[in-house]
């Protein structure tokens, strides 16, 4: 005799579905990528000390929007792992369901079988009763048969559903150890830095201190000229960039009292009521490219280096508006100071 059990229901929690070897490929990664970086040689003066210092800062730059990104990818991943992982739930306890429903269908058909149809008729008291009934079996049969179909298509939905989770729940993992690595890399540039500026005298660190601190109250004297913003957008974000004048760099701030150098792009035109992208890389690729200095406007971003990792605010008169370093604040500087690849207008 057949049994017609449903198996055990699973039961209504997150899922679970990183396997080992995923994890083990992540562990393989993070090991491969953490080669200890090269020192960086005695500087032989307080210039030759600040051009380290400065590549030190870059590359920690490098590696913070790097980290950012990362970040900010962790953040979605979480999101949509969780969804995932309640959909599989919800599909688990609807195929749940519908193996309940053709368990119910099964018993009903065993308990009216057993006997040949035509005999069961010959043999009935009341043949048009039992035609009613043999009615009934045959709909009981196509609503099995539809059941069936049904619980083939949530097999097959449960399945896919498991299998996204799964890759999500990696790729969270992945991104994990990237965080992870990426605010290491920027520690480390830091320290190097650090350990530079520890090597000289105190006069040539105060020379290096001056030199910062001029920098930072250039602020007051910067000639803006009369270059009006592009967009009336534009021109609020970086009225709101203005305001934050003098607030201090910190790597990975994005606000409201620090900030690196996308995370006061972003946090002041999300003030404006635009919402850019989080990185300096990403927020290359967020507008119009303008590829010539003279026709930017007030308000546009501003791209540095090769691999897009600075940004700031056009703000007139071949300056921008950026925070810069480690040490410094938020400031006015020369567009010349840096690499200047290309404009963006939002």
């Amino acid at each position: 005799m057949a049994s017609h059990r449903r198996p055990k229901p699973a039961s209504r929690t997150r899922v679970t579905v990183l396997t080992a070897t995923a994890a083990a490929a992540v562990a393989l990664s993070a090991q491969a990528a953490s080669a200890a970086p090269a020192k960086p040689s005695k500087p032989t003066s307080v210039k030759d000390a600040k051009a380290q210092v400065d590549t030190l800062y870059s590359q920690a730059e490098q590696a913070t929007e790097k980290y950012n990104g990362a970040n900010e990818k962790l953040k979605s991943l979480q999101t949509e792992t969780s969804t995932l992982q309640d959909q599989v739930a919800r599909q688990q306890e609807h195929l749940n369901t519908l193996r309940d429903s053709l368990g119910t269908i099964a018993a009903s058909q065993y308990r009216g079988g057993g006997i040949d149809p035509s005999l069961q008729l010959f043999l009935s008291s009341n043949p048009d009763s039992y035609l009613d009934q043999a009615t009934a079996l045959d709909q009981i049969s196509s609503l099995q048969s539809s059941a069936l179909q049904q619980l083939q298509d949530a097999k097959r939905t449960l399945d896919q559903e498991r299998a996204e989770a799964t890759a999500k729940l990696a790729e969270l993992q992945a991104t994990r150890t990237e965080l992870g690595q990426r605010k290491n890399e920027a520690k480390t540039k830091l320290a190097q830095a650090q350990a530079i500026l520890n090597s000289l005298t105190a006069a040539q660190r105060q020379q290096l201190a001056n030199d910062d601190a001029r920098a930072n109250r250039s602020t007051d004297r910067v000639d803006l000229g009369d270059a009006k913003p592009a967009t009336a957008r534009a021109a609020s974000a970086f009225a709101y960039a203005q305001g934050k004048l003098g607030k201090s760099y910190v790597y990975g701030a994005s606000g409201p009292n620090t900030f690196d150098c996308s995370g006061l792009t972003s946090w002041a035109y999300r003030q404006a009521g635009v919402t850019i992208p989080r990185t300096a890389e990403e927020q290359a690729s967020a507008g119009t490219r303008i590829y010539s200095e003279s026709k930017l406007s007030v308000g546009d971003l501003v791209i540095f280096y090769g691999d897009y990792h600075h940004v700031g605010f056009y703000a007139g008169n071949g300056m921008v508006l950026h925070a810069p370093k480690p040490g410094a604040v938020v400031r006015y500087e020369s567009i010349g100071n840096m690499p200047f690849q290309f404009g963006v207008r939002i």
